[in-house]
């Protein structure tokens, strides 16, 4: 398996960023809205730190799907999840959240994701009231 070029939405929409309301520069860590305007996915997964995290969900895809023999097969594998964590961001993204809240939007969607796809977890498999 060909060695996987590093998660990122650069190859995908380009032109798509998130708008939360904080100002266009980095306010500070005590500040009760430190997100910057009109931030990249890509941005806004390094800002809270799960970059990493986020690539051991993309991992395990690639696992359970034989690998990827090309890098556009790869991006074919990707494109899919990045869009689903940025609708979840879009949906719970709330004026004035600060870094920790939206690290905890992105943590929380990555860890019930990974929890789906790993093998002989609780919840693999399940739909409807589990």
């Amino acid at each position: 398996m060909p060695e996987h070029p590093p998660v990122t939405t650069r190859h995908t929409k380009a032109t798509n960023t998130l708008q939360p309301d904080a100002p266009a520069e980095m306010t500070g860590e005590n500040n009760p809205s430190d997100i910057p305007r009109e931030m990249t996915l890509e941005s806004l997964v390094n800002l809270t730190g799960e970059m990493e995290h986020l690539n051991e969900l993309v991992m395990l895809h690639v696992e359970k799907s034989g690998g990827f023999t090309c890098t556009a097969a790869y991006f074919t594998l990707v494109t899919p999840i990045l869009d689903m964590l940025e609708v979840e961001i879009r949906f719970r993204y709330r004026d004035g959240m600060t870094r920790e809240e939206m690290k905890c939007i992105i943590r929380n969607w990555i860890d019930k994701e990974i929890t789906e796809i790993q093998p002989g977890t609780a919840c693999c498999g399940k739909k409807g009231s589990e």
